[in-house]
């Protein structure tokens, strides 16, 4: 099968192609401004070099290849940067977004009339914003009809794609899945909670300085391994309803606080804190948490990695990269 990556280069992107590769498929893997995680890759994977913004590259790719699948992963992906430079979030994430579904309406015209490729477009969680902060008690598990009320421009550029992606489905019969992904990490991972935590723990246990420099300790968030993210995306490409949203979350709860806690157990010491206040964002939601029935329901997706092994490998992680 012929599958499209975009953003290859992200931590998501960057692990799917290799289990893409393995399962058999011939994998092309979309990157822009970051090569490190594509550096990392020893698998025979074909990389290209696209800024989706501007839509001949990737209308060349699809036309050339037809892809029977499209995970569309290729974002601005930090709600910190959005606060900086909104203009190029909105821009980056549904330009981008746009671009992918022109590509595929191009090859219909002009190469195969019956292209029907199914699009897997990376939401987000950041959609729900406010409503996040109105859910209490056992009604924290936000489900996909909830109000999508975004805090910051990242957010609003989600809704931007997500229903964009809707509009291709409706109008011009584009199959299309809808995921809002809840908070993930893993390795290859920067400028998250668990990356930096898990960072600096490995720069304390070389330099003998167990000192850690956080924002709010007090926000929940549930967080799950990017191979519980990934398998998920591959099942919705599979089994999910075209033109439907999912929620892709894990069902276990963490306060911040929660994650220094497991980092200061496994490398056996415990940390100074020291709260800075330039991490702590001006808005931002208490708990993030979604609701997985409809995901389980339409796919059987099960989440399968605690935390406890996500933070052994990203210890290991950085423990191995100079």
């Amino acid at each position: 099968m012929n599958v499209l990556v975009t953003g290859a280069g992200g931590m998501v992107g960057s692990h799917m192609v290799e289990l893409l590769y393995e399962r058999g498929d011939n994998v092309i893997g979309i990157w822009h401004k970051n090569k490190k995680n594509v550096e990392q890759i020893t698998l025979p994977i074909r990389f290209v070099q696209c800024d989706l913004r501007y839509g001949q590259g990737v209308d060349e790719l699809i036309m050339d290849n037809l892809p029977e699948e499209i995970y569309h992963l290729a974002a601005q992906s930090y709600p910190t940067v959005s606060w900086v430079s909104p203009s190029e979030t909105i821009d980056v994430n549904i330009n981008s977004t746009i671009a992918i579904y022109e590509a595929i309406k191009k090859a219909r015209k002009y190469v195969d009339k019956n292209y029907d490729p199914m699009v897997v477009v990376a939401c987000s969680s950041a959609e729900y914003g406010e409503t996040l902060n109105q859910l209490q008690g056992t009604e924290v598990y936000v489900k996909e009809t909830a109000e999508l009320q975004p805090l910051h421009p990242y957010g609003v550029s989600k809704v931007g794609q997500d229903l964009i992606s809707f509009q291709y489905y409706m109008n011009d019969h584009i199959r299309c899945i809808r995921a809002r992904i809840f908070n993930s990490t893993g390795t290859r991972k920067v400028n998250d909670v668990t990356s930096d935590f898990t960072y600096r723990a490995i720069q304390a246990e070389r330099t003998g300085v167990y000192e850690l420099r956080v924002g709010n300790l007090e926000t929940s968030r549930a967080i799950m391994d990017q191979r519980d993210l990934v398998n998920a995306l591959m099942l919705l490409a599979e089994k999910g309803r075209a033109g439907d949203v999912y929620n892709i979350s894990s069902e276990h709860i963490y306060q911040m606080r929660d994650i220094v806690a497991i980092i200061e157990k496994q490398i056996g010491h415990e940390f100074r804190i020291n709260v800075d206040p330039e991490l702590i964002r001006p808005t931002d939601e208490k708990i993030i948490v979604g609701d997985v029935t409809k995901l389980k329901r339409d796919t059987g997706w099960t989440q399968k990695i605690p935390m406890e092994q996500t933070v052994a490998d990203m210890l290991e992680y950085w423990r191995n990269k100079r």
